[in-house]
């Protein structure tokens, strides 16, 4: 890995300091009221998705407020919006591994877990708004005795396959770089029931020089099939909407645009976990100010990069000169859902602009507040993206309005406890921070200056 100008990790701590630190976590957990009560949130909210998956399957998409012309609405919406949340897991922990960057080590773990979740949550939206979503495994190629098979022109097709492949591989990513902080904490255990927990996901892992060799190849294997992934599967939402001829959707910028907010809004989640982290933790030692100051660099970046294809949308409908593209792009500006276009613009990019000064990146509550100010608007231009460009059909007669129903706001707050539920016990159970990555860079900050 390449080494860094300044030390990202307190270089009075030792090897030992960081083991303890970390492993102390699932062993002895320090902050159980929180969690408890989080948890406990957490499965009201996955209850209620429960039940209003149950109403949805019992009457039908119905219960949803979908209407002619406004055929897709939160389903897809919040589909795009927590593919977009899960983004940052794998550029933190893949792209930047190969870039041999330090400061994602104390980040990386989290981040994983975050997409996992997050893809979760977006992959249950293709199958419950099927309709009969006890069919969905239609959409594989399964040998059918009445040679039935999957219309692979479908986007629902590529639905399915674009996120099962980025969930089978990040999960695969996220448990192999696991597997020596296992070991670890399986040796530091006291009692027998974590000894043998840790030992058995472990997976015989002893730290020879064999297990390290194998282990690296499979790591870098992993993240190198990773990168391209999350360029593929935003893509591929975005062609969701490029590939048809409704105004507001039929662009080539779409592909960029998609990919670039998702890594925004991802980065901004993983902004807020981290700071949530490392105060009911205690991990400022290891979470540090500086790893802080790197991620709301990050963020603004991405966030300087989604704004400019703000710009490039609105100068592409002007400039195709297509009579229905700039009345939509009036639209959004003016009409009926400009709340959703201006709401956007507000939340995204004006508290953004607090990150070029250094005592916003470093200060946890502002940095906290932006994060949070981002997730929202990226929430916003999801929906004003799906709703303003369908209200309106091409003819005046097929012109409609959409409302959100009990059932839309239910099935979405039910998602969010879908995803915290796993987090949560994730961050209870397993290291949520990379040890054995930690050791190495502190190690290798004590050599540096040892000998600078």
């Amino acid at each position: 890995m390449a080494s860094t100008s300044r030390p990202i990790l307190p270089l009075d701590q030792s090897l030992h300091d960081v083991s303890v630190e970390i492993g102390r976590v699932p062993l002895r957990f320090p902050a159980r009221v929180p969690w408890l009560i989080a948890l406990i949130f957490s499965l009201a909210l996955l209850l209620l998705f429960f039940v209003s998956v149950t109403w949805l399957m019992t009457w039908g998409v119905g219960v949803w407020g979908l209407n002619i012309p406004v055929n897709w609405a939160f389903a897809i919406h919040l589909y795009v919006w927590w593919l977009g949340l899960g983004h940052a897991g794998t550029l933190i922990s893949a792209m930047l591994l190969l870039m041999g960057q330090d400061w994602r080590n104390s980040l990386n773990r989290f981040a994983e877990a975050m997409t996992l979740c997050a893809v979760v949550c977006a992959g249950i939206y293709p199958i419950i708004h099927l309709g009969r979503p006890w069919f969905f495994y239609w959409m594989f190629p399964y040998p059918a005795t009445m040679g039935v098979w999957p219309q692979f022109r479908s986007p629902l097709e590529w639905d399915i396959w674009a996120v099962l492949t980025y969930l089978t591989v990040s999960l695969l990513f996220w448990y192999i770089g696991l597997i020596p902080d296992l070991a670890t904490v399986r040796d530091r255990a006291k009692k027998r029931g974590w000894q043998v927990f840790f030992g058995i996901f472990a997976l015989g892992w002893r730290g020879s020089a064999r297990h390290w060799a194998r282990w690296q190849k499979a790591y870098r294997t992993t993240a190198a099939i990773a990168v391209p992934l999350v360029v593929s599967v935003h893509s591929e939402v975005s062609l969701l909407f490029a590939s048809g001829q409704v105004p507001g959707w039929h662009s080539t910028i779409f592909p960029p645009y998609f990919v670039l907010g998702a890594a925004f809004s991802g980065f901004a989640m993983v902004a807020m976990i981290a700071l949530v982290v490392r105060h009911f933790f205690g991990l400022k030692e290891i979470v540090t100010d500086q790893h802080m100051d790197v991620l709301a660099k990050v963020l603004l970046a991405s966030g300087l990069m989604t704004a400019y294809g703000y710009v490039f949308e609105v100068f592409d409908a002007f400039y195709s000169g297509d009579a229905r593209e700039i009345a939509t792009t009036y639209d959004r500006f003016f009409g009926m859902y400009a709340w959703s276009f201006w709401g956007a613009v507000l939340f995204n990019f004006v508290p953004l602009q607090g990150l070029w000064f250094k005592r916003v990146r470093r200060s946890p509550v502002l940095l906290f507040l932006i994060g949070t100010s981002v997730v929202i608007g990226m929430w916003l231009e999801r929906y004003m993206i799906l709703v303003t460009s369908l209200y309106k059909d091409f003819l005046v007669s097929s012109f409609g309005e959409y409302h959100t129903t009990f059932w839309d706001w239910g099935t979405y707050l039910g998602t969010i406890g879908l995803f915290f539920t796993p987090f949560l016990l994730f961050i209870r159970y397993i290291p949520s921070i990379s040890i054995f990555e930690d050791k190495e860079v502190l190690a290798r900050e004590k050599k540096e200056a040892r000998h600078g």
